[in-house]
Formats: C-alpha cells, structure tokens, sequence
C-alpha cells in the first residue's frame, strides 16, 4: 500500500480519464448525498446531536483506557474471549490461530474495514485457510482481486455489466447483467458457505463497554449469517470504536446510517453479546473479540487524536471533489477519500502516503457533512506542515506553494498574478487548467461598488 505523489497522480489520471468509471461514480455518490440530506432534514433537532456525539467522542477518547478495561470486564462476563493486538502483524496472528485450532480450512466473513486494514485475507490464505467475503460488494471485488474503492460501498465503481463478468467464472457460466439475477446467483453461492463454515469473521461498528456488546450494522443479512451460522464467531474492532453507554450508542446509531446512506437506520442492526445460551436455537458456541490498535493508541493526546473518532459512514467522500473524480484506488489505502487522507498516513507508515495530504482543495465540504464535525482540513494542514519541515515535500511542489505565497502575499501582488494568469491562458496547450473569467472578483467588487455610489 502506498499512495506517492506520483503514484497518486497517474491514478488519478487513469480514473479522471474512464468515463465509465466517473459515471458509476456520480450516480452512486450522488444518491447517497441526497439521501443524507432528505434523512437528517426529517430527524428532528439533527445538528444538536451531532454536536452531542461530538462531545461523547471527545470525552470517551480522553478517557479510553478506563472504558476499554469496563469493555473487556462486561465482555468476559459475557463470556467473550476479549484478545488484544497490538499492531496488524498480531491481529492476524491471533485470528488465524484460533481458525486453526478449530480446524477451519474456509471462513466466512462479513464486511469489515478493520480486516482490509490489516491484510486479514492474504494472511488467512498464506496460512491455508480460505477466506469468503459475503457483503456482496466484498464478494466482488474479492472475485476481481481489488480493493475497496469506497467505505461504505467497496464495488462502487463497477457497473452491473462488469459485475456480471466478474462473477460468471464463480458461478461457471456466463451470466446476464441483471441486479436481481446477480444477487440470486450470490445467494446460491454463498448459502453453501454460510452453512459449511466451522468460523465466522466480522467486524464491528461499536463496542459498548456498559454490557460487552458488539454492534454491526449492515444492509444484508450476511452479516446475521456470519455472527450466528458457524460454531465460532471471531470479530475484529479497533479501539476506537468504544461507546460508554447504550444511550451513546443510539446516539451513534441515529446518525450513522443517516450520514452513510440516507437511511434512518440500516436494514440489519445486530447486537452480540457473548456467545449462545444453552437454550438459544442457534448462535456461536464461542465469541472471540480481538481489540485492534495499530498505532491509535499513538495518537491520543495528539493535534490528530480527532480523526479517531471518524464513525466510518463515507459522507466525507460523497462531497469531495478529488474522490468523486479519482474514485478510491487512487489513495492506494482501504481508506480513501478525505477521511483515508488522514487515517492512512496515521496508521501506516506516513512516508507511503505523502501525497493523500495534499490531494485535497481544503474546501471543507467534508467537515460540513461529518456526524462528528472532524476537522480534516486542519488534519491536512498538519501534515502538510510537517511534510515540509521534514523535506518530504516534492522540489517542484516546493517551488509552487513557494510561488504562490510571494504572489498572494500583498493585494496588489495578487492582483497582478491575476492579470499575468488570464493573459498566459491562450497559450496553454488544451482543457488542462479551468478557464479564468475575463474580470477579476476585485474588478467586478470595483465596478459594482462604483455603480453603487453613483446611485
């Protein structure tokens, strides 16, 4: 995984150049813009909320060692086998450990960010164990040996044709690009794995320290399927994710499916609890829950601690203007878009991902839609700052930002870099650079203000 400068660039111009890509793009992100909209506009008192969850995030992150300790004490109560990993080398170490003692050859998985973040996959696969995806997303992008192009939507930028080609050589014969046939086909497929898998591998979108619970939300019912079909369920969480009360958590609940996808809440909410009661039906004989740092706990008490409290909904990325042109590979991360700009260089290695700083405009669209108001510009400037001061910073881009800050320094400088910008336009060679307006703010502001006295 890494994203350089000019790794990122020649990404970026591969997807800015696929029209099927950008199509896909638009009409998707699009839907989820409006539909977050619509439902945070139908919740009452939205915003007050938001600042409350804000609040919650704050001070549980300020306090996070004492709510993980009441976690893990609830949990074991619970019956949980609570495992802590202190980097992703451990995490996959511990999960891959517990599918060999129970004789796993296959797991199935529900969708999991976390999982994406360490290599789950490739780790399970070195050690013999074949891992299945069932968020149909997941499924696809795993047939096609991709990563996730979106958090909350990882199969965003395939269209139904190219899902259909994708999927023809798993169901061994050449189906049709129709949505409902296709997921009649991963149904068919899937079912089979559900029932045979000794070991089921989720993630979790809260912990709830007051009882030791574990919620996942989804929109398939794969995820029920993976939590309670097989013997062992095993779910990876970071330590981030912890809620101190239910009433935090509902808080949570109310506004992550509104930011994700417009819905006032997702189809499937479930909530695990330790492992089956002797007089339940059915359920896991065994819950194993492996707390994953890699490197949060190095930020707590730092200018980027904030990013911590991200509640991966995707919002961020619906309005920005990079991803919605460059789609999510070109971040080189499982965490792409503004929020992975921040997220990726924190918990990997920051020199592989120098150039996802900068791949943003600052317009602050971003922080406007998050349910937690995280500041990512500010996140930005941080990293950039640090960029350069340490020389990570690329000469010519050096040079640039040096540029511009002796044009922009005075008014007149500024006005000045204006006027030289829309003389030089004709001779720049095709659409590279957006056309610039025949009059400048300021001359418009002059004139109007001029007519504005006569009167």
């Amino acid at each position: 995984m890494t994203a350089t400068f000019a790794e990122f660039r020649a990404a970026a111009r591969t997807a800015i150049e696929d029209a099927r890509l950008q199509a896909s793009l638009e009409t998707a992100i699009g839907r989820f813009r409006l539909g977050r909209v619509a439902a945070l506009e139908a919740l009452p008192h939205a915003d007050a909320l938001r600042d409350h969850l804000k609040r919650v995030r704050h001070s549980t992150l300020a306090n996070l060692a004492a709510h993980l300790e009441t976690f893990e004490k609830n949990a074991k109560a619970a019956g949980t086998q609570v495992h802590w990993a202190r980097d992703a080398a451990e995490a996959c170490q511990i999960i891959t450990k517990i599918a060999q003692n129970h004789g796993a050859d296959m797991v199935v998985k529900s969708k999991s960010m976390a999982t994406e973040e360490i290599h789950l996959n490739q780790a399970l696969e070195h050690a013999g164990i074949t891992p299945i995806e069932t968020d149909l997303g997941e499924w696809i992008i795993q047939l096609a040996n991709e990563p996730p192009s979106h958090i909350i939507a990882p199969a965003i930028h395939k269209t139904k044709e190219q899902v259909a080609e994708v999927m023809s050589p798993a169901a061994g014969r050449t189906l049709e690009a129709d949505i409902h046939a296709l997921t009649a086909e991963a149904r068919r497929v899937l079912r089979e794995k559900f029932l045979t898998a000794k070991v089921g591998i989720s993630g979790g979108n809260i912990a709830v320290a007051e009882t030791g619970s574990v919620v996942l939300v989804t929109n398939e019912g794969n995820g029920r399927m993976v939590t309670s079909a097989p013997d062992v369920h095993i779910a990876l969480i970071g330590i981030e994710k912890i809620a101190p009360t239910w009433d935090d958590a509902a808080v949570w609940l109310s506004l992550l499916a509104r930011s994700a996808t417009g819905q006032p809440l997702s189809i499937y909410t479930n909530i695990v609890t330790g492992p089956a009661r002797t007089d339940d039906p059915d359920g896991p004989r065994e819950v194993h829950l492996v707390l994953l740092d890699n490197g949060r706990s190095a930020l707590l008490g730092t200018p980027k601690e904030e990013l911590l409290q991200c509640i991966r909904c995707g919002a961020c990325l619906n309005v920005c203007p990079v991803y919605r042109k460059t789609g999510g590979h070109a971040y080189g991360s499982p965490y792409s878009g503004p929020i992975g700009a921040i997220v990726s260089p924190a918990i990997f290695n920051d020199k592989n991902f120098t150039a996802l700083p900068h791949a943003s405009s600052l317009c602050g669209a971003c922080t406007d839609v998050c349910p937690v108001r995280i500041d990512i510009p500010r996140i930005l400037l941080e990293y950039r700052a640090e960029h350069a001061e340490t020389g990570q910073t690329p000469r010519w881009l050096q040079i640039g930002e040096n540029a511009a800050a002796a044009a922009f320094a005075t008014p007149k400088r500024m006005e000045m870099a204006g006027k030289l910008a829309r003389a030089a336009q004709p001779l720049i060679p095709g659409d590279q650079l957006p056309v610039l307006p025949k009059q400048s703010f300021r001359d418009i502001w002059r004139t109007t203000k001029g007519l504005e006295e006569e009167r």
